[in-house]
């Protein structure tokens, strides 16, 4: 995941710094030291580095600090409001027009997602009670249009193209006129990109700007190639103009340095992030949030917005209502479970809680694979067996084995943990009982 290892350090660096009763400047610069280090190593860019360290170097070796009565945490939040301020202080939104269509043109290199991203984005806008049309500009990759009207299909977004025979800039004007025929509030424009930029690539792109003048020019970029990715940007804003930065990946294996660079180096901000491959996996970019994340704080916001967003809110009372009941059954275990699913990677959820971190989690195995070899034991019992698994006896869980090409002895396993699970649920529901008003919710409720 992106951040652990620069969380780790860094929240080892600190919790030395809150042991400490007084600090010293010398406690302080050699804190920063150690920061600095932690951030060469994430892949961020050496200038912002230089920069960053002096700024809270200047902030913290001061009187206000040092006669703190929490001078280690006073230096964290320190830390804190400049990673926020590096990364562009506040989630910067795209801008529609006032009036008319909303143009938004999709630009980028090769391989960093842009065909992909531009459904995710239509997808996110549609959600907001927009009319989006994507528009299919890139005629040189091959497959490219037919990849964006497979990907429009998923999102169920319109998807207008001439073909690969077609000059870009004219399939861009039809395009936006088309829009104006059939309601559409926003066009989003894939361009064609390159395994590196030129001067060809820069013209058409240049053309296509001057001819339907966008509202929003969006780099997407990939967080995986590191400071090559903010060079990249650094070009295309020198060439284009950006108005901000759509950084896909960001789920991988990252160090996170570009994320951490691209406002600082262009003074452009990353408006989204890619967080895996689902189309719903795009997400705003929050630096305060991301900043909290980093410093081992969390990110309970998203956790939240998550939830809301994939948990049903009328399921989840009829769970609470069964948990209290001590009636919940393997059928509630697997929707709840499939629900939980779909808010994205198990890794992903519990690094927004706050205090955990994946890297520092050892030998325990966050694994998502784990939850589907559970969910195929589920599915391979009858509904009966699930809404009643006191019934599975020897020769049902041979076949529950066989059919989720697991072993009996997972299966057993699995059983097992339910069974405890349900007596822990028991002996709940009767604590709970007689206590009228009781608060107690289901997480995520």
């Amino acid at each position: 995941m992106p951040f652990d290892q620069l969380s780790t350090k860094l929240q080892d660096v600190f919790k030395q710094l809150k042991g400490k009763g007084k600090l010293t400047d010398k406690d302080v610069k050699v804190a920063l030291r150690e920061v600095k280090l932690a951030l060469l190593e994430a892949d961020v860019n050496f200038k912002v580095v230089k920069n960053f360290i002096k700024t809270i170097e200047e902030r913290a070796v001061g009187q206000e600090v040092m006669e703190s009565l929490t001078p280690g945490q006073h230096v964290i939040k320190i830390v804190n409001e400049e990673l926020v301020n590096l990364m562009g202080s506040t989630q910067s939104k795209i801008t529609f027009a006032p009036r008319g269509i909303t143009v938004i043109m999709m630009v980028g290199l090769q391989g960093a997602g842009k065909t992909t991203t531009s459904a995710k984005l239509s997808s996110l806008i549609k959600s907001q009670g927009k009319r989006p049309l994507l528009v299919a500009c890139d005629i040189y990759r091959p497959a490219a249009i037919d990849q964006l009207i497979k990907v429009g299909k998923q999102v169920n977004v319109p998807v207008f193209s001439m073909g690969n025979q077609v000059n870009p800039v004219d399939i861009a004007k039809v395009g936006l006129e088309y829009a104006k025929e059939n309601n559409n509030d926003v066009v989003i424009i894939d361009t064609a990109g390159r395994l590196h930029i030129d001067e060809v690539l820069m013209d058409e792109l240049k053309n296509i700007k001057a001819a339907l003048k966008p509202q929003e020019i969006l780099l997407v970029v990939d967080a995986m190639t590191g400071q090559d990715a903010v060079n990249v940007a650094e070009s295309f804003d020198n060439t284009l103009g950006l108005d901000g930065v759509v950084m896909t990946k960001l789920d991988g294996d990252s160090r996170g340095g570009a994320a951490l660079s691209v406002k600082a180096v262009t003074n452009k901000p990353i408006k989204y992030v890619g967080m895996g491959e689902k189309m719903a996996d795009l997400q705003p970019f929050h630096p305060e949030r991301i900043a909290s994340r980093i410093l081992g704080m969390g990110d309970v916001l998203t956790l939240i917005e998550k939830a809301q967003q994939n948990i049903d809110e009328q399921k989840a009372k009829e769970l609470e209502a069964k948990f209290r009941k001590a009636e919940f059954n393997f059928e509630d275990f697997l929707d709840q479970m499939q629900q939980v699913k779909n808010m994205g990677p198990i890794s992903q959820l519990i690094g927004m809680i706050p205090g955990m971190n994946t890297a520092k989690l050892g030998d325990i195995q966050i694994d998502d694979k784990q939850m589907a070899h559970i969910e195929a034991i589920i599915l391979s019992m009858t509904k009966e067996e699930r809404l009643n698994p006191s019934i599975l006896n020897m020769q049902r869980k041979k076949r529950i084995a066989k059919g989720s090409g697991r072993d009996l002895q997972e299966v057993n396993r699995l059983i097992k943990q339910f069974e405890q699970m349900q007596v822990m649920m028991k002996q709940f529901s009767g604590m709970m009982k007689g206590k009228k008003g009781s608060k107690f919710k289901l997480p995520f409720m």
